[in-house]
């Protein structure tokens, strides 16, 4: 009766009744309707029992009035399923074996892929290339193990055994004050008087072991040291050797009690010197000091001119004293010809230098104005000279 009735609905009715009769169909079959009564449940068994909720994640077929329902196809769920098998190994669209997982494939891919980064794993963390200025402290499980020098290391790998680098020729400075006024680092002196005092280390590494083992804080401790001895070595000192004349003996004495102190730590340090920037009194009585240090180097000038001039004449005696042990020498072998040397070289001297006139012939008047004809000669111009020649 039904088929008669839908027959006849397809002959008769117009177009919108049966597109009207499809849409009522098709809600019959949503995910919360039931199936039409007497033509099997809502998932289209035909099994004629009571018909009941249809599986929500079945999509609907589409239904063609003249030939009732078609059988329906996979869900949606069972479709996603499907393609996720294939994307792991098991391929195919569709039913069979194309559409099953193969484990067999899957298992081997990833045995090989597990090995082949374990072997990465292995060649970059047991291969180790220590650079020719460099040293390699080898730890096994945390602990050291030994030191290495340049060139390729092996070693277990990691994390059993980890290698750690170290610079071991490289020497690096230590700024400890500041010639900036607002770091002042201020020491006493042995006179109670207070300098400031801007300074640098050089040190270097001389065991990796003991420097990273040994030391929570290397830097620190090196620093803590350096400030340590400078103010022992500084006490020593008055304000004037710590400002000038003592610096060369103070960086010694810094830089031998810093060695002996950090050998005493272990700490596999090598201290390479000591280098004194700065030395200055603090800032609130700077201008003063320095009138009094621009004193102080007048004196130390006026000292050095007094010595200069001390020295020439210590040196002009004791010339004339060799001079005068050599005439003596000659007076000995021959003294009357060497008092009339004598005699002749010191009327030399003592003559040399004023007007004379010497008269050795007899008869001859023994007063002549020799000495002033000359001077009237020397005075006449040459020009007029020249017109009375004429």
């Amino acid at each position: 009766m039904n088929e008669k009735i839908d027959g006849n609905i397809e002959r008769r009715s117009p177009r919108g009744l049966r597109q009207f009769f499809e849409a009522i169909s098709l809600m019959a079959n949503s995910p919360w309707g039931n199936g039409p009564k007497g033509g099997g449940d809502g998932d289209g068994s035909g099994d004629g029992k009571k018909p009941g909720p249809r599986n929500p994640w079945v999509t609907p077929d589409p239904i063609d009035i003249n030939r009732g329902r078609k059988p329906r196809g996979p869900s949606a769920l069972d479709e996603l399923l499907r393609k996720g098998r294939g994307g792991f190994g098991g391929g195919g669209s569709g039913g069979g074996s194309g559409g099953q997982f193969d484990l067999g494939d899957s298992a081997k891919f990833w045995k090989w892929a597990v090995l082949g980064v374990a072997l990465l794993w292995v060649i970059f963390s047991s291969f180790h290339i220590v650079p020719p200025e460099k040293e390699g402290v080898v730890t096994r499980l945390g602990s050291y193990s030994r030191t290495v020098g340049p060139g390729v290391k092996l070693t277990w790998p990691a994390p059993i055994e980890r290698i750690r680098l170290e610079d071991v020729r490289a020497i690096r400075t230590m700024a400890i004050g500041s010639p900036n006024a607002t770091d002042e680092n201020f020491v006493l002196t042995r006179d109670q008087s207070i300098v400031d005092l801007a300074y640098e280390v050089r040190w270097s590494v001389r065991d990796p072991e003991f420097f990273f083992f040994q030391l929570a804080d290397p830097e620190g401790t090196i620093r803590e040291v350096a400030e340590s001895a400078m103010r022992a070595t500084v006490a020593n000192f008055d304000l004037v050797q710590a400002i000038g004349p003592g610096r060369v003996e103070i960086e010694a004495q810094v830089q031998q009690r810093m060695q002996e102190l950090l050998n005493q730590y272990r700490a596999g340090v090598m201290i390479q010197g000591i280098a004194i920037r700065q030395v200055d009194p603090p800032s609130q009585v700077d201008e003063a000091f320095k009138e009094v240090t621009a004193a102080r180097q007048e004196r130390e000038s006026a000292i050095n001119l007094a010595r200069a001039y001390e020295q020439q004449v210590l040196e002009r005696a004791r010339g004339d004293t060799a001079a005068f042990d050599k005439i003596y020498e000659q007076y000995r072998l021959a003294p009357g010809v060497t008092r009339q040397r004598l005699y002749y070289e010191t009327m030399e001297n003592v003559l040399s230098n004023v007007d004379k006139t010497i008269v050795e012939a007899r008869g001859v008047t023994p007063y002549l104005p020799l000495n002033e004809v000359q001077k009237r000669v020397s005075a006449t111009p040459p020009a007029a000279a020249t017109k009375g020649g004429e």
